[in-house]
């Protein structure tokens, strides 16, 4: 996700925008746009100048208000835009065993299928958010969908692992064009009472098809094949596409921005000079790598002795992915009263203990840990990506686009390498290397107060 950066309104106003928690605006943070922390706009306080900008100027046209059929259309579109990216982009992650059956691959290279994914789309979003300040944010954001929607329908009949690997790693690059733009274009187009709502129902489309991805594809794996149900996905996707093509109204507020692409990548080098940034970014990068780690390889392990579950019964382990959704409001309420650190550091350390009960074999824990983990993980990134935005002062957008592009590095290396304890230890191997991930997390959060602490705010 990306946020305009130019020398006018519609940066400053993000700005202001995106500085606290979604409990600001009583909305949820899901996955994995989630670090896009709304608060309620349109409290009457003048814009100010930031050092990059000193001189905003106001954007044209009226913006899109509440409960106007232009709201409704918009809502729609970005609905089926979040529903479905993350169906696309998380439905092999439950079939990675019938990848290694099928092609007599290693389960580390069978993660390639997802890793090479997230890790090409986190350094693409920044590219396209550059992009799209000089062409705009709509047309990238439809070509995006559709490519994205066409290459998974069409990896569905790529009949080697090689060719099926390569559609992925496009898909990194077709993906990119929607987390990093469809923030920016609802703060854009967005009147301020309205923006809150918006973005938080587009957050929640985004954890419901990361969810539904999975299970969808789990079920029609076991009921049909994986091919029926990746093609039956990317179906799904070319008509989203379609809906989202003929509802997303056209931008009335953009404006291009010359130049910009400099002060850009002049705050990409400052905030990654910034040490306190620098540690928010690797948290986030451990946390989404541990959990990825998890989730790939548990199908592994469940679906052999002494479990023998089957493809379908494994993938309703991805339900408890929906306690995300609570947790990241609930961690926004919380970090106000215990401390942003202390939360950050409980939420990492509980991931490590519910990582730990997955180690014992009756299958309910096993189940209850994957659900700590889950719920620990979103409470960690709600208040890190939360963390970020209060921190900066200057060139939100960038340091917004560098946390994601960590966030999804971490998932694509730590995912792939996950693989290769499974296939030297088995699962403790996996619990182990989560576990380093993690610790490695604790000390970064630990180290945050004495970095910054008149910066922290709440926390």
């Amino acid at each position: 996700m990306t946020y305009n950066t130019g020398p006018h309104i519609v940066r400053d106003s993000l700005n202001k925008a995106v500085t606290s928690e979604l409990d600001d605006a009583n909305l949820p943070m899901a996955e994995p746009l989630a670090t896009a922390q709304v608060r309620r706009a349109g409290e009457g306080r003048a814009i100010e100048p930031t050092p990059s900008s000193p001189a905003a100027t106001m954007p044209t046209g009226p913006g899109i208000a509440r409960g106007t059929p232009e709201f409704r259309r918009t809502v729609v579109a970005m609905l089926a835009a979040g529903f479905t990216t993350f169906a696309l982009m998380y439905c092999v992650q439950p079939v990675l065993p019938e990848f290694v059956r099928e092609f007599g691959i290693s389960p580390a290279t069978a993660s390639l299928s997802l890793s090479l994914t997230t890790g090409i789309m986190g350094v693409a979003m920044l590219g396209v958010s550059l992009l799209s300040e000089a062409v705009g944010r709509r047309g990238l954001m439809i070509l995006s969908m559709a490519l994205a929607a066409v290459l998974t329908l069409a990896s569905a009949f790529l009949p080697g692992w090689t060719t099926f690997l390569i559609s992925r790693a496009l898909l990194g690059i077709a993906f990119a064009g929607l987390p990093a733009l469809s923030m920016a274009y609802l703060g854009e187009e967005m009147e301020a009472e309205a923006l809150g709502l918006a973005m938080g129902l587009y957050v929640g489309g985004t954890a419901v098809g990361g969810m539904t991805g999975r299970l969808l594809t789990a079920w029609l794996t076991d009921l049909v094949s994986w091919r029926f149900a990746v093609g039956a996905i990317g179906a799904a996707g070319v008509l989203a596409a379609l809906l989202f093509w003929r509802m997303l109204p056209p931008s009335r507020r953009f404006v291009p921005e010359p130049g910009g692409t400099r002060a850009s990548l002049a705050a990409f080098t400052a905030h990654l000079r910034d040490g306190t940034l620098l540690r928010l970014f690797s948290v986030g990068f451990v946390v989404l790598g541990a959990i990825v780690a998890l989730y790939n390889y548990i199908g592994f392990r469940l679906m052999a002795a002494p479990y023998d579950l089957s493809q379908a019964v494994v993938g309703l382990i991805f339900v408890v992915y929906l306690l995300g959704v609570g947790a990241s409001g609930w961690a926004g309420q919380l970090s106000g009263r215990i401390g942003r650190a202390t939360l950050l550091r409980g939420s990492i350390a509980v991931m490590i203990v519910g990582a730990a009960i997955t180690l014992i074999r009756p299958l309910p824990l096993i189940v209850l840990g994957i659900a700590i983990v889950t719920a620990a993980f979103f409470a960690a990134h709600s208040v890190a990506s939360g963390w970020v935005a209060l921190h900066t002062r200057a060139g939100k957008a960038q340091s917004a686009s560098l946390y994601l592009c960590f966030y999804y590095l971490g998932s694509s290396l730590a995912g792939w390498a996950g693989g290769l304890f499974w296939e030297g230890i088995g699962w403790p191997g996996v619990v182990v290397f989560a576990s380093a991930l993690l610790g490695l997390g604790v000390v970064l959060a630990s180290q945050l107060p004495r970095i910054a602490p008149a910066q922290v705010g709440r926390g």
